[in-house]
């Protein structure tokens, strides 16, 4: 029997787990991933969470506790979701030792709410850092022009990162320099940069959800022929700055002080329209050194019906750069496009972490489950 996941591992791309929950880790499910499905990282994100919580008795006991010590609810919820996280990361550290601290690793989301504010979200990076206390802990840090500085800063400090919600070239190649000038200040802090990780992930399937439809509102036959093109074309290219990048100058001199490289993330990966294969965003976008974050149904899916055929990505960067410049030919302002999806990121998980946040309160107010 084909193990395709082992094929896809083998093709340079980790297998990342777009989820969590305290069932999940309860019933050894996120264990069993681990040493059956080849699953060597974990994300999270507040939009998780907050299903995670919503649906489940599994906090109750946790819940009754934190209402007797009288917590607050951002306390709650902190406390809450390190302990998954903690435990989770606890999890995947066979996978953190085996592979050199490159992979089994496990992110926790800043709140959404600060994702503007550089000077905050350092603030909670450092404490979420300490209160989960485990080195193969990911803070992630959206990609917004005030988390830039952020990211620096955080890395700086010694604090791995994981970049959330990246949607466009120009941000991609902006967060690789606040990677870069990070690390260097690290080094220049006396960090031991081997120990410092990150991910960058860009969004996949949501710039075709929003490409698309503008393609629609077109509506010629050459705008309806573009459909799901510009998510993998774009993905495509930011591969191609993270090859020009690391393999500049300014990197190496990092890299020979021990530093890893921040790998692309692919995000974002299950399909949103019935008319493409539920595996493209997986298929498409293999390349020696990714990592490809998915929700448990395209992990099985692709376990099912995958197809690992070597490198996707290197060969198609003319294709790509040919996808946008048919995209502009027809009327897609993509510029505007990646603007309103980082938009619409940072406000849904704004959502959701005041779902979490009303969900925990009533709960705590309750003094009972969730």
């Amino acid at each position: 029997m084909t193990d395709r996941l082992a094929e896809l591992s083998a093709a340079g791309v980790a297998v990342w787990l777009d989820d969590l929950s305290r069932v999940r880790l309860t019933s050894g499910s996120l264990d069993k991933m681990r040493t059956e499905q080849h699953v060597v990282g974990v994300t999270t994100n507040p939009s998780i969470f907050q299903k995670a919580l919503s649906d489940a008795d599994a906090y109750d006991e946790q819940v009754r506790d934190l209402a007797a010590q009288k917590v607050t609810v951002e306390e709650a919820v902190r406390l809450m979701t390190a302990k998954d996280v903690r435990w989770a990361c606890d999890v995947q550290r066979p996978e953190y030792d085996r592979s050199g601290g490159v992979d089994g690793r496990v992110s926790i989301e800043v709140d959404p709410r600060k994702a503007h504010e550089a000077e905050a979200t350092v603030a909670e990076a450092k404490t979420l850092w300490w209160l989960v206390d485990r080195e193969n802990l990911y803070i992630k840090i959206p990609a917004t022009m005030g988390g830039l500085p952020a990211i620096t800063a955080t890395l700086a400090a010694g604090i791995s990162v994981n970049v959330t919600l990246i949607f466009s070239l120009e941000r991609y190649r902006a967060v690789m320099d606040a990677f870069l000038s990070g690390l260097e200040q690290a080094k220049a802090n006396g960090h031991d940069l081997s120990k410092i990780g990150s991910v960058a992930s860009f969004f996949v399937s949501r710039v075709d959800t929003e490409v698309d439809k503008r393609l629609d509102k077109i509506g010629t036959d050459e705008a309806k022929a573009l459909k799901g093109k510009a998510a993998i074309a774009n993905a495509r290219l930011a591969y191609e700055a993270y090859e020009e990048v690391f393999g500049g100058d300014r990197w190496k001199a990092l890299a020979s002080a021990g530093a890893q490289p921040q790998r692309p993330l692919w995000a974002s990966t299950s399909t949103k329209s019935p008319e493409f294969r539920d595996t493209i965003y997986v298929e498409e976008l293999i390349a020696p050194g990714t990592v490809n974050t998915m929700p448990e149904s395209v992990i099985v899916a692709y376990a099912d019906h995958g197809e690992t055929k070597g490198d996707t990505i290197t060969g198609n960067y003319e294709h790509a750069r040919k996808v946008f410049a048919d995209l502009a030919a027809v009327g897609v302002d993509f510029d505007d496009a990646v603007k309103v999806l980082e938009e619409e990121g940072v406000e849904k998980f704004e959502a959701s972490w005041k779902e979490l946040l009303d969900g925990v309160g009533k709960s705590l107010k309750a003094g009972t489950g969730v």
